[in-house]
């Protein structure tokens, strides 16, 4: 029984392995390496990536999209997603694109309400 290569390949298929050591070997790399791209971002934290956008740092930004580079390998190759059936992964990955956004909507609106209330001071209602 041969082994499938396309699933022994990361990157959709750029980087292929010729067992599965090897490619749990392969993504553990890639997965340290931005885990040391964040932790070094971190630790410098430059000037040029403390300006805003959309109302949050540059850095916030690439560490946010960083963790998702990573939550995504971890899930599509550890977790197997990747040899699933269609039906199934659009089961995971489906609920996950409403339900992320819509979270985010929430804590970032909540946090701007909570943010308005402490910079202008505590009001008290008189009933």
């Amino acid at each position: 029984m041969g082994h499938n290569t396309e699933n022994l390949s990361i990157f959709r298929g750029l980087i292929k392995f010729k067992s599965n050591v090897q490619k749990i070997w392969g993504v553990l790399i890639w997965l340290s390496i931005v885990t040391t791209i964040e932790v070094a971002l971190g630790i410098i934290k430059p000037e040029f990536l403390k300006t805003t956008f959309l109302r949050m740092k540059i850095l916030n930004w690439i560490f946010l999209i960083l963790t998702l580079v990573k939550a995504y390998y971890i899930a599509w190759d550890f977790m197997h997603i990747r040899d699933e059936r269609d039906s199934l992964k659009g089961s995971i990955v489906l609920p996950l694109i409403f339900l992320i956004p819509y979270l985010a909507f929430i804590l970032l609106l909540e946090a701007d309400y909570i943010y308005d209330i402490m910079s202008a001071g505590f009001v008290s209602w008189n009933f």
